[in-house]
């Protein structure tokens, strides 16, 4: 409660406006703000000064909302129940400095240095009161040192196991996927995680860490995740968390006795699948390469038939036939057994890739026509058919390009060199025929094609929480201001609940008809304020929340709430 404050320094009287809550179950100042002079003091108790409004104004909205997201997990009460407080731990105790942590990550991320400075910006105070000298990051490493890799799996499975109970996720159908973020640690430091690899940003050169990420299809909240070193490939990944993952997904309640896993064609393998098939209770649906199944890519498009989807039919209605998805089915031997194969062709996809194919066809036609004209001249450096041939083959690479579909021939007579060059017809009528086509394998024989395909589809959500994981203000995965693997881990552990409070804030706004973004309604929040003031003639400070926009007032009624006419917020129906 906010009230004025008379402090007398030299026998003088000044004036401040504080706020007291209780902080660790003590009483202390949250808020003090100085006023004025002795003259100011007396002024304003009789009333002759103008209003003097917006003392203190503070970010109240996306961290309420934050908040109110958390109420029915609770994240720090899980967290203190693997790691409880030590006998003479002082400050908060480690679940709250997660919690901190993740509120921060789902708002507007910042460093461990910054968090505090940060907060005081915030109406955190009137939310969930902090000691903010305590959130400092050397603060946060001695409380994170207190985590074991062991204690922080037991906090992850609880942590999805409260979630799983309270949101209940459809568990039929699941999308596994992974990626990697780059770091700038040094080469000499020390680390199992953080490896060089493939880096799907294009900075191979930097060192890198790999996440795999397992989402509920129709939800997309998460329910499992791992950590992996920048270098060890996808399908070695999949190998490796396999057991843990099934088995934790499988152990939850309410789970049916089918799963099926999604995943990308960089997992294939066949000690993968053999374990699948062993595993009756788990099924898969993935990609397969177009380039080890050519014949079966280039099936005619006559074979084809439009696939029963939601997007087919509203192009239909549209009138855009033409565009729609088309599938053929087929059955195929793969890694052993008998499977379900699926050919898809989407026509706008083929447009588009068989645009870039033939412009790179033109650009590497151009460039072969100077190579010819400077070896006709006899040009220095162009007098050697090998080292003109490995001129066109670097110059594929960097288109990504196959060499094959030129020829190209030297002749030598005297001491002359001459050099001619063809397309090949068979090689291209193939790639072109394969334009837009992809391959999706199963081992689901009872399933619709339909079905299928909307799986193979629906693995866009992985990928679209990735993206949100790169997102500087919501989540902030990157950049990695850690170097140990444990402190690595415990970051990217924050960041994993972030994204699983936002799919759940998603969620929730969706089922009462609010159909937005996270970032948009985090952003659009970030502007309902709590407003400390004084009124003219008043006898004690106020502290009310703005009125809220349309939006604003949409979300808070889909959480139960709502702002009234003092600006203060109260459940819709007290």
């Amino acid at each position: 409660m906010a009230h004025f404050h008379i402090k007398k320094k030299k026998g003088r009287p000044y004036l401040y406006v504080r706020e007291i809550a209780r902080v660790g179950g003590k009483p202390k100042v949250i808020s003090q703000v100085y006023l004025g002079s002795p003259e100011k003091v007396a002024a304003l108790a009789a009333g002759h000064t103008q209003e003097l409004s917006e003392l203190k104004v503070e970010e109240f909205g996306a961290l309420w909302l934050a908040l109110e997201v958390d109420r029915d997990i609770d994240l720090s009460t899980i967290v203190n129940s693997h790691v409880p407080r030590g006998e003479r731990e002082k400050g908060p105790p480690v679940g709250d400095y997660f919690l901190y942590c993740v509120l921060n990550r789902m708002v507007e991320a910042v460093s461990k240095n910054k968090l505090a400075d940060w907060y005081r910006q915030t109406a955190i105070q009137q939310l969930r009161p902090v000691e903010l000298d305590e959130l400092t990051s050397q603060r946060y490493w001695e409380k994170w040192d207190r985590v074991s890799e062991d204690d922080l799996k037991k906090i992850s499975h609880s942590f999805f196991a409260r979630v799983w109970e309270k949101e209940r996720p459809a568990s039929d159908c699941l999308l596994f996927d992974t990626t990697n973020y780059y770091t700038f640690m040094s080469s000499h430091t020390d680390s199992e995680l953080s490896r060089r690899g493939k880096n799907k940003a294009g900075r191979h050169h930097l060192r890198q860490i790999g996440l795999g990420l397992l989402v509920a299809k129709d939800s997309r909240l998460p329910l499992h995740w791992s950590a992996y070193p920048g270098n060890l490939h996808d399908s070695k990944l999949f190998e490796a968390v396999m057991d843990e993952m099934f088995g934790i997904v499988c152990g939850l309640d309410n789970t049916k006795e089918r799963l099926t896993v999604v995943i990308d064609k960089g997992m294939n393998s066949e000690g993968n699948f053999s374990w699948i098939d062993e595993h009756s209770r788990v099924h898969f649906v993935t990609t397969y390469s177009t380039y080890f199944a050519q014949d079966l890519a280039a099936t005619p498009l006559d074979r084809f038939e439009i696939v029963d989807l939601a997007k087919n039919e509203r192009l239909i209605e549209d009138d855009r036939r033409e565009d729609c998805l088309k599938a053929f089915r087929a059955r195929g031997e793969y890694w052993g057994k008998e499977r379900t194969v699926v050919v898809t062709y989407n026509p706008r996809t083929a447009r588009k890739k068989a645009y870039t194919f033939e412009n790179k066809l033109e650009t590497i036609r151009r460039q072969l026509l100077e190579m010819r004209a400077k070896v006709r001249e006899g040009a220095p450096h162009w007098r050697n058919a090998e080292k003109i041939e490995g001129r066109y083959l670097r110059l594929c690479k960097r288109l990504h390009i196959s060499s094959d579909y030129f020829e190209l021939r030297f002749e030598t007579s005297g001491t002359s060199l001459s050099m001619s060059f063809r397309k090949d017809p068979d090689k291209l009528k193939q790639r072109r025929a394969m334009c837009g086509k992809n391959i999706i394998i199963t081992d689901n024989t009872d399933w619709t094609t339909a079905e299928i395909v909307q799986a193979s589809l629906d693995r866009w959500q992985v990928e679209e929480t990735f993206r949100l994981s790169n997102d500087d203000d919501l989540v902030g995965a990157r950049p990695f201001r850690h170097w140990t693997d444990s402190k690595i881990r415990l970051h990217l552990f924050t960041c994993i609940v972030a994204l699983t409070y936002v799919r759940i804030l998603e969620n929730r706004l969706a089922r009462n008809g609010v159909q937005r973004t996270a970032h948009d309604v985090m952003t659009d929040m970030q502007r309902l304020h709590s407003v400390l003031s004084v009124k003219k003639g008043a006898r004690k400070p106020e502290r009310r929340l703005e009125t809220p926009s349309k939006t604003q007032a949409e979300v808070l009624h889909a959480f139960g709430y709502q702002v009234d006419s003092s600006g203060v917020l109260r459940p819709l129906h007290a």
